[in-house]
């Protein structure tokens, strides 16, 4: 009762300071975030004890809680969801990196190519992804008519087809999507290092090599923040998978949220019913794994900051 007596005064004094404006202006930001946020979230913890189909809802209590434990799909695609992010970040972050340090400094064309390849960014993930389906086509698509021309392979690869190849041709779609962003990101923080840094280099006489391992300790901040919105970013994908291959060939695509979306708004290659309850147990379920990785990855990057 104190507490928010103490809050009401200090929203009193506020108010009679001549906060008005900065209060209106909080108000769309509230709002969003009670109706975007809270509210959601509100409704998805209820229905954790019920059986929902979109139509009826049956309270099963704990049921769908001892669902999951047995849940061997959401387990795999879990497994899916490690392989998956961490083979877009052994590609993505050094892709990013080295282009944003060839691209950083003002030579002709520079620009050009930092458009270029922002350009996958701005495009719907959805759109550049049907794009690929079209790419990676068996038997008309323009990847397997061109390796076949050069003599590469012989016989058509199903690229999305195959448990060989399907998550390599997903990972292949998330990096050409995805290091533009990161890319300029990079150079913003490349472009933070002061000249003199390469004019005393040069005049030390180190190469491209040695002037890069000198700038590198001066980008850890910016890095770092790349390193973790690539993290997060590469654990909540699920879209390019859902037109690539909605989860198949025989799940093995399937990653943890493409899974939840199969269950909570199904798919056009799904058979099984909605089953929204239980979705949101593994919506929980999948943000808690989320926020354990971020969480240890912060920890991690304090003790380099102690370190260093």
């Amino acid at each position: 009762m104190n507490s928010i007596k103490s809050l009401g005064s200090r929203f009193k004094k506020s108010w009679d300071h001549g906060d008005i404006p900065m209060w209106l202006m909080l108000i769309p930001t509230i709002f969003f975030i009670l109706v975007m946020s809270v509210y959601p979230f509100t409704w998805l913890i209820r229905y954790v004890f019920y059986d929902y189909n979109g139509f009826k809802a049956y309270f099963v209590g704990f049921e769908n809680f001892k669902r999951i434990t047995g849940d061997g799909i959401y387990w795999n695609s879990v497994l899916h969801t490690f392989e998956y992010a961490i083979l877009k970040l052994v590609f993505l972050l050094p892709l990013s990196l080295m282009t944003a340090v060839l691209l950083q400094r003002k030579r002709f064309g520079s620009g050009l190519m930092q458009g270029i390849y922002f350009l996958p960014t701005v495009i719907s993930s959805a759109v550049y992804s049907l794009i690929w389906y079209f790419i990676f086509a068996t038997y008309n698509g323009v990847l397997n008519a061109f390796l076949q021309r050069i003599g590469v392979i012989q016989q058509p690869i199903d690229w999305l087809g195959s448990g060989k190849t399907a998550m390599a041709a997903v990972v292949i779609v998330a990096v050409w999507g995805g290091f533009g962003n990161y890319m300029i990101l990079l150079i913003s923080g490349l472009a933070g290092i002061p000249s003199d840094v390469y004019e005393s280099a040069q005049i030390d006489g180190a190469n491209g090599i040695q002037t890069f391992k000198i700038t590198l300790p001066m980008l850890g901040p910016v890095l770092k923040v790349v390193i973790m919105l690539a993290i997060t970013t590469a654990f909540k994908d699920y879209e390019s998978i859902l037109v690539l291959t909605a989860g198949g060939p025989n799940n093995r695509t399937h990653v943890m949220f493409s899974y939840i979306f199969q269950m909570v708004f199904g798919t056009s290659r799904a058979k099984t019913p909605l089953q929204i309850g239980y979705g949101s147990v593994l919506s929980i379920v999948s943000a808690l794994i989320v926020g354990v990785i971020t969480i240890i990855y912060l920890k991690i990057s304090k003790k380099m900051d102690d370190i260093s």
